[in-house]
């Protein structure tokens, strides 16, 4: 018996990094997946390896709402209810505050505050209907203090916790379930960019930013994407998690702890 049995689960963002490590944990505890991402090659292809029986791939910019409409109604043909959500989709840049074009700002404002309104707003009636369920956002660790230079981003991650948990009061007579994960530093392509680089400088660099988190973070390292899915699992399944809703759940090694004199 999986911890997801019966359950149809829409993941955002899900064609690699967290999301994709999400997609595979909640197939392997038997869930039926949705992934929904911009990348269509990699999408299909992580689809097609999960089995056509357990997960599908669509096309979903999640700052579009005829996207999410679509990205619905394909599931339910698919697999005849949503239950669950995971609002994984997201984007990061640095600059510094004031040199931030308006553009780019707009733009992650578009995926990670946008985009999880519209897929609360798309699928919550579904999940309802399909008798309750579970929402689960991806926040940050730059959503619950600020970091220079990542302005745009620790603003919509901050939203992001907002939005949980007004969901999770409007939601909760609608036996929906609202919770945000925040990471820290997760060795994905996201915050690492050696995954789609091998250029010797990328490289170089990455080796310079896991120094770096070895020093910041209490625990020594940085993060593994299948130790995000797994507090995803966490909160999505019923059995584990039936009485936590509106809550900020950080997985970042101790980082915002505080700082170490060790």
């Amino acid at each position: 018996m999986g911890k997801l049995d019966g359950r149809v689960v829409i993941v955002t963002g899900g064609a690699r990094g967290q999301g994709e490590q999400e997609a595979r944990l909640f197939v392997a505890e038997g869930a039926r997946v949705v992934v929904g991402d911009v990348l269509d090659e990699q999408g299909e292809a992580l689809a097609k390896e999960l089995g056509h029986e357990r997960a599908r791939y669509v096309h979903l910019d999640v700052g579009e709402e005829a996207d999410w409409a679509a990205a619905v109604t394909a599931t339910k043909d698919a697999f005849g209810a949503v239950d669950g959500l995971v609002n994984n989709a997201g984007i990061l840049r640095f600059n510094e505050l004031v040199k931030t074009p308006l553009e780019e700002f707009e733009r992650i404002v578009r995926v990670n505050q946008t985009g999880v309104f519209l897929g609360i707003k798309a699928t919550a009636p579904e999940i309802a209907a399909a008798g309750g369920g579970s929402i689960v956002n991806t926040a940050s660790y730059a959503g619950m203090t600020g970091m220079a230079y990542i302005g745009a981003y620790s603003a919509t991650k901050h939203a992001v916790i907002g939005l949980t948990r007004v969901a999770a009061l409007e939601l909760a007579k609608r036996h929906i379930r609202v919770n945000a994960i925040c990471p820290g530093a997760i060795d994905t392509a996201m915050s690492n960019p050696a995954h789609l680089d091998p250029d010797a400088d990328v490289a170089k660099a990455s080796r310079g930013l896991d120094a770096l988190y070895r020093k910041l973070v209490p625990l020594g390292r940085v993060g593994r994407a299948e130790e995000v899915a797994r507090l995803a699992l966490f909160l999505t399944a019923a059995e584990d998690s039936a009485y936590i809703t509106g809550q900020p759940f950080v997985i970042d090694g101790g980082w915002l702890a505080g700082v170490s004199t060790l």
